[in-house]
């Protein structure tokens, strides 16, 4: 914990991937270290602070699960309920996933909702409640439970069932239950409260010539999946709560022993177990480390990505927090760094193709895959195989370039990686058929089904 060493670190190495701003926070039982560099807003010149607020973007999910949790050993419901028993206006396009949808299936990932559904249903204490009427006509991505895919949207309805059990909106209750009992000053969840902070902007485009994002967040209704705004410190007091069976640093009981066990523990594969972690529970993804098994979540907002892990066996606990540019090769850097100087345990390295590029037919992969805010091409450009992505949507507003093309390079049967233009980290794209013989993608966390035809 040499704070002289962490600060040089962490300058050089957002330096080196090109990040406006970032702060970073070490956690190893009592001991607390928070550092900061760069400036939160590349137009004003702003210097970041430890004190300074960050979008801590989809760790907000876990938040969001830990109140769910609360709820749930409250009894006002269980995992096994039924949404719709909770919420009568909950609807799908198939009224039988309608009746079937589990408060496990939401917290999991595996609903088969479409994840990412970003329309702006106002900034009224209802924007949740709009939310949820809109996804009666959004479309499925695969069966209930079949597979696993990244499901904003399925939060946001976690967001109206804490709404509806409490009586409060999602901000008064995640308050109420989470941020006054954990002592928490710097966490809010509305903008104009974390505009009485230094608070981050987002980059388009890190390096020396950085872009301002054209917004500062997302709609009040992704509230629930991802709009939580921090400092290191309290992101790292929630951490804490976790690491200590459900309690705060006062001695406060914030969850059961039980659920708190819970929500770290196996619940569902991932199809692809590279990108995050080899298995999910009810709100924290886990990882394999050499054998040593630790959880976390990353987040993504416009400009801006936080990354948060836990390893339980040595009481540790990390948080970054970033404005723009290369985060991913920012994380895997320090990160890899940290937990080997204070833990002993490296991260698993990184995924990458052979020296030698394997042999692979891309014949049975080729084709179209489209879900609701994307649309993914697989085809053989000149003798390589190619991945041309397009955002569509309200986010396709939000991109500098919504669509998106890849060169993929053959790692193994159905598996192959691409780099996006200027990262060092490869990204994996697997190919992979349900029992049911349906043919998938998996790419981004998300699983986008084959156009048939």
């Amino acid at each position: 914990m040499n704070q002289a060493h962490w600060q040089h670190r962490l300058d050089e190495l957002a330096a080196k991937h090109g990040v406006p701003g970032a702060q970073l926070g070490i956690l190893r039982g009592d001991d607390l270290l928070t550092l900061a560099t760069g400036v939160l807003h590349a137009g004003t010149g702003q210097p970041a602070a430890t004190d300074s607020v960050w979008q801590i973007g989809s760790i907000s999910k876990v938040w969001t699960a830990t109140v769910i949790m609360q709820l749930i050993d409250e009894g006002r419901f269980t995992l096994e309920t039924p949404v719709a028993q909770v919420l009568p206006e909950f609807r799908l396009r198939d009224a039988e996933t309608t009746a079937a949808v589990t408060v496990w299936h939401l917290l999991t990932h595996t609903s088969g909702i479409d994840g990412d559904l970003f329309t702006d249903t106002g900034r009224g204490d209802d924007a949740l409640e709009k939310y949820v009427a809109l996804l009666a006509d959004s479309a499925r991505n695969h069966p209930l439970g079949a597979t696993w895919s990244y499901c904003n949207a399925g939060y946001s309805v976690l967001g109206r069932v804490i709404e509806v059990a409490t009586g409060q909106t999602w901000d008064q209750a995640i308050k109420e239950k989470l941020f006054t009992p954990l002592g928490l000053t710097h966490t809010t969840t509305l903008p104009e409260d974390a505009m009485v902070f230094g608070h981050a902007m987002g980059h388009v485009k890190g390096g020396d010539e950085p872009v301002v994002a054209p917004v500062w967040g997302l709609p009040r209704a992704v509230g629930p999946a991802g709009l939580i705004t921090a400092n290191v410190a309290d992101v790292l007091a929630f951490a804490r709560m976790h690491l200590r069976g459900g309690v705060a640093a006062d001695g406060t009981r914030v969850l059961s022993e039980e659920s708190t066990a819970a929500m770290s523990a196996y619940q569902t594969d991932c199809p692809e177990k590279r990108l995050l972690g080899d298995s999910w529970g009810l709100g924290w993804f886990r990882c394999d480390w050499h054998g040593h098994r630790a959880y976390g979540h990353d987040g993504n907002t416009i400009g801006q990505a936080a990354f948060l892990r836990v390893l339980p066996e040595a009481g540790v606990a990390v948080a970054l927090l970033t404005n723009g540019g290369h985060t991913h090769d920012l994380y895997a850097d320090l990160y890899d760094e940290i937990f080997a100087e204070l833990t002993g345990v490296r991260l698993p390295e990184p995924f990458e193709p052979p020296a030698e590029p394997a042999a692979a037919d891309l014949t049975p992969y080729a084709g179209t895959y489209e879900r609701e805010s994307v649309r993914m091409e697989v085809f053989d450009d000149d003798g390589k195989p190619t991945l041309r992505t397009t955002v569509t949507g309200p986010l396709a507003g939000l991109e500098d370039d919504p669509v998106q093309t890849y060169e993929m390079t053959p790692v193994e049967p159905g598996l192959y990686a691409v780099r996006p233009e200027g990262m060092e980290t490869w990204v994996p794209v697997t190919f992979y058929s349900l029992p049911t013989g349906e043919e998938y993608v998996h790419y981004g966390a998300r699983a986008t089904p084959k156009k048939l035809g």
